[in-house]
């Protein structure tokens, strides 16, 4: 199923695609690198197999480079999830499709729907995109923010499990834009990206990103403070907390 789901996304969409086998011992080809793990095939489609790494991990190492993955035998909150047979998702899995077999499966329908998913945007990738915009040859200074999700505030409180993020998304996304905007019409300020990520996150988890790219190292830090006490203040985004004692929605109790 994987394999076929890539196939047409390789057919059917710009960009390149990693296909990740998570149920493997190990790959044997003579082009994997030391861990034995990773190869790329005449395709140009990168695949892996393996358990070593988490979940997150995964994904952030693929990010940068590749527009879609598409893992097998894992089954994660943070992932858009096809349910064969009688597996059984995650508590919290967002569950796109289900089918009793791979034949039963709707590939193009999943192909159809993947720009409905919430894409894995990292710190690397939005770094990445500022260092390739037209006045980076002026910047002298990259700035980054991340924000991510504690288990405890002092040592006495309930342990948080996980968070779980909601956000208006037309008025967010436009209020993201506008202060976007107004941060790189700064003087000395010539990129400005933020990104933060909905549904819920565990705790260690990366949240929220901001970078800045400018021409010195005060126009940079100065910017992504204002950046991320803006997107705090401005953008509506709703955070509900899931403690080893109780489930709250932040908001309602501000």
């Amino acid at each position: 199923m994987a394999d076929r789901l890539a196939d047409r996304l390789v057919e059917t969409r710009a960009g390149r695609v990693a296909t990740v086998d998570c149920t493997a011992a190990s790959v044997a080809s003579e082009t994997a690198t030391d861990a034995g793990r990773f190869q790329l095939d005449g395709d140009g489609r990168w695949r892996a197999s393996g358990t070593d790494r988490s979940p997150m991990e995964l994904l952030d190492s693929l990010a940068p480079d590749y527009e879609y993955a598409v893992v097998a035998g894992l089954n994660h909150h943070r992932l858009p999830t096809v349910v064969l047979g009688d597996a059984e998702p995650a508590p919290s899995a967002e569950v796109v499709a289900t089918a009793s077999s791979n034949k039963g499966l709707d590939i193009e329908r999943l192909v159809d729907s993947v720009d409905d998913f919430e894409p894995h945007v990292t710190l690397e990738t939005l770094i990445q995109q500022a260092k390739a915009t037209p006045q980076a040859d002026r910047s002298g200074a990259i700035a980054t923010f991340t924000g991510r999700v504690r288990a405890k505030d002092s040592a006495d409180d309930a342990r948080t499990e996980h968070l779980s993020f909601e956000k208006y998304e037309d008025v967010a996304e436009q209020r993201l834009e506008t202060i976007r905007e107004e941060l790189t019409d700064r003087e000395g300020v010539f990129e400005v990206l933020m990104h933060h990520r909905v549904g819920l996150m565990e705790d260690g988890e990366d949240i929220v990103f901001v970078v800045v790219l400018a021409g010195h190292r005060e126009e940079a830090f100065r910017t992504v403070e204002d950046g991320i006490n803006r997107l705090k203040d401005e953008v509506p985004i709703f955070k509900k907390e899931t403690t080893t004692d109780e489930e709250f929605w932040l908001h309602q109790r501000e």
